[in-house]
This record gives C-alpha cells, structure tokens and sequence, in this order.
C-alpha cells in the first residue's frame, strides 16, 4: 500500500467520510450528559433513545439512496452531494432551539452521513488492488474511530462552557471535514481512471459497457434501478448479499454503539461516580479502540478476514458477559464494591480492542470485495443500510434496557457475539488476497466467468 502512495492518499481523503460518522458517535455521548443541554432539551430514555437513533434512521436512507444513483453520477460527485447535504443538517443542530429542531437536522444530516458511509469505502475499493484491498479499506474504520475520538474530546472540553455554546460548539464543528471533503471530492480522480493511466484503456471502456449491458440483462429492465436490485437476491448473488447483510448485523448486536453513544449511562450503572471520572472513562473507550485498529490495518491481508472475526468474538463475549456478571454482583452497593466496579470498567476496554481488531474494520472490508462491479453500488449500499438499520435499533433501545437491567443489557450483546462467531466460523469464506474468478470457488457459483463471457461479448460490439 505505502508504494502507490496516490492511491494511499486517495484513499486516505475519501476516508473523511467515516469522520463524519464517527464524530457524531463521540459527540452525542458528552451532549446527552450536559446540563444546559438538558435543560435545552429535556427527554425520557427513550426520547435519548430515539434522538440518537433518528441519525441512524437517515443514514438507512442516504445508504440505499447512494446505492442507487452512484452509478449514474461519478463517485466524486456522489461523495460531494453528501457532503452537501450533511452539513445543511449539522448547521440545523448547531442552531436548533427545540427537540424536534435537533431531530430534524440529525436526521438530514443524518441521511448525509449515510451516503458516505457507502460512497467512501466502494471508491477505496474500486482504487485498491487486491493484494492491500483489506489494509486499505480498514483504514474507514480507522478515520471513524478517530472521528469518535476526536468528537468525544471536544464535548468533553466545551461542557464546562456557559450557556448554550457548551453543546452548539461541537456540533458546529463537524461541519468543518463536511467542508473539507465537499471541496476535495471533485479533484478526486473518477476509479476508471487508474486503469486508463495504467495503459488498460480497453479496460476501462469494457468495465463501463458491462454495466450498461448488466442493467438490460434478461429478466431486468433497461436502466432500471429495481432490475439491479432484485439481482441481489437472484440465485447467484444471495450468498454475497447475506454475508454483506450480516456482518454489519453482527457489527451492530456486539453492542459497539451502545457503547460508544451511551458510554457515560453506561459507567455510571458499574458503579463509577463523579462526573469527570466518569466521562475520563468514557472517552478512554475510543482511544482504546482507535488503538486497536492499527493492527487489524496491518494484518488483515496477511491473517486474512475470517481469524480477525472469530477471535474478536471471543474476545467480545468474553467481556460482555464478564461485565454482566460483574454488574449484577456490585449493583445493590457500588460504594461497597470499588474493586468490582473499574474490572467491570476494564472489561469495557477489552471488548473495545476486540472489536477495534476485528469486526469494526472487517464489516467494511467484506461487502466491498465479494459484489461484482454489475451491482456492487447495489450490494455495498444494501450492506451498509443493515448497518444504519441495526444502528438504529440498538441506538433506540440501550437506553431503556439499561433503565431494566444494565446486567441484562449486556448479557444480550454477549448473546450477539456468541452468535457471531459461530458465523463467522461456519458461514464466512476467506477472502484474502481472492479475485473476482477465484471468489467463484468460494460462492459455488459461475459469476465470475459469466461476466469474463460478457465482457468478450460487450468488446465485440465495441
């Protein structure tokens, strides 16, 4: 990856796209906690419940919305309008006065933040080549975490400011790499033309035919959005699409968002008390995990995709349910059960570094590279709508399970992680290093040469 390094800083400017996200991770957990914010706006758990997943639910959107037009619109431009859009519904939080204000922009913004969440890791895909496809793609993974990091700190140092710019101001300031990525996203240069500089012109042109052929292939309409969809659920596409689908529904039921959005809540059921000491807690959660993902980069074509995931589920549930016993022993007296209050803290650190290795860099590897080009807009939108729907759910119901039964809470995401790993071990192919013909073995299926057939047939009509 470090010896083509345009497509290294190609990369690494698309990957803004996960900033966008993860800031609003790391935000939220400070605002929900600050008292001119409460008084602001005043809410129920599940009124916190559902103003943070609001975001998730545009995202839901934004994804399949992207997943639609990208092909019609170049990359670039898709990852501009999203932009766009993002940072009209970060200006509506940042000025919001009322409840419905704030949901309101979370949810437009919300709708940006999905786009990119899709457009950015396909164009990292479609630059990268195989052999550093998985290190490239997992460095989204790395920009969202440090988006997490930076947005918690930030909360963290603004909450002590008077009146409302406590919780106006950190919110303002994730406008900034909306921005910066909306200006940089048209110099970036359109995926075909790595192949035209590289002398593969003919390429190029036969990628490109192939779509348009793909979108009139028998059994679909001509340029017709629904007709690529419905391929996804053909014989020989399901496979990939349920992978796509599960992996950001396992990212998801690990409980990595609960974690993140409502760390604060989260600490204080261990037992852990005092403000500052709390949210010093909270926050060393996405350092650990921003930790945790330099590894996984650095690994992941060499282990490959399948041992990062079975490991990380381990090590996962391990902590989950560590945690619940731990918070079902010291919840009656915290005061009395110090010693078991910060090992239920430290497990919290643990399962960050598990996921940080594992299922927060795979879950955007995976959908990127088992879709074929024909509907790979389709795949990885679909993909990454099950992450934002999944968001959604876990983002909405945290606070009122927490309310119940903090034991509980995490005994159910230690459940998630049992189920992922045997997933992971039964269900998920290899995919290191493969290519599209090769993922023909894995899938049982002749899709690769199928499109190897087209692309002659497409080259003759040329």
């Amino acid at each position: 990856m470090i010896q083509n390094r345009y497509v290294l800083c190609c990369g690494l400017f698309a990957s803004i796209g996960g900033l966008t996200f993860g800031y609003d991770q790391g935000v939220i957990a400070n605002l929900l906690v600050m008292e001119d914010f409460q008084r602001q706006f005043p809410a129920s758990p599940l009124q916190q419940g559902a103003l943070t997943a609001v975001l998730e639910l545009g995202a839901l959107s934004g994804a399949l919305i992207s997943g639609a037009f990208s092909d019609s619109v170049s990359r670039g431009r898709s990852i501009g309008i999203a932009c766009a859009v993002f940072c009209i519904g970060s200006t509506l939080q940042t000025v919001s006065g009322t409840l419905g204000q704030l949901s309101l922009g979370r949810l437009i913004g919300g709708v940006g933040i999905g786009s990119l969440s899709m457009l950015c890791p396909l164009y990292m895909s479609e630059i990268s080549p195989p052999e550093t496809r998985g290190s490239l793609l997992s460095i989204e993974q790395f920009s969202i975490v440090l988006g997490v990091v930076f947005g918690f700190w930030i909360g963290f140092f603004t909450r002590n400011i008077s009146g409302s710019w406590s919780w106006r101001l950190p919110l303002a300031v994730q406008i900034i790499p909306g921005l910066l990525l909306a200006a940089g996203s048209f110099l970036l240069p359109a995926s075909p033309r790595f192949l035209v500089s590289r002398n593969q012109i003919n390429e190029a042109q036969l990628e490109a035919a192939l779509i348009a052929d793909q979108n009139g292939a028998p059994g679909t309409k001509r340029g017709s959005i629904w007709g690529r969809w419905a391929l996804l659920f053909t014989e020989q596409y399901k496979t990939q699409t349920w992978i796509g689908i599960l992996v950001m529904f396992f990212q998801q039921w690990t409980g990595i968002n609960a974690v993140l959005y409502y760390a604060p809540f989260m600490m204080r059921s261990m037992g852990v008390r005092g403000d500052t000491v709390m949210l010093i807690s909270s926050g060393f959660v996405s350092i650990m995990q921003f930790l945790s993902v330099i590894p996984a980069i650095i690994y992941i074509d060499r282990l490959g995709r399948r041992p990062l995931l079975m490991g990380g589920a381990i090590i996962m549930a391990f902590s989950h349910a560590s945690i619940a016993a731990l918070v079902w022993y010291g919840q009656g007296d915290w005061a009395a059960h110090r010693n078991i209050a910060w090992s239920a803290v430290s497990m919290i650190y643990l399962f960050t570094a598990g996921y940080g290795g594992s299922f927060g860099p795979v879950a955007w590897v995976l959908p990127n590279e088992i879709f074929p080009l024909t509907i790979r807009s389709q795949g990885v939108g679909l993909s990454t709508a099950s992450n934002w729907c999944n968001n959604f759910l876990v983002g909405l119901i945290t606070p009122s399970l927490i309310s119940v039964s903090p034991a509980a809470t995490y005994m159910l995401f230690s459940c998630g992680c049992v189920a992922a790993f045997f997933w992971s071990k039964y269900l998920v192919p290899e995919t290191r290093g493969r290519s599209l013909e090769e993922m023909d073995t894995l899938f049982e299926s002749a899709v690769g040469q199928e499109i190897a057939q087209r692309k002659q047939q497409v080259g003759h009509r040329s």
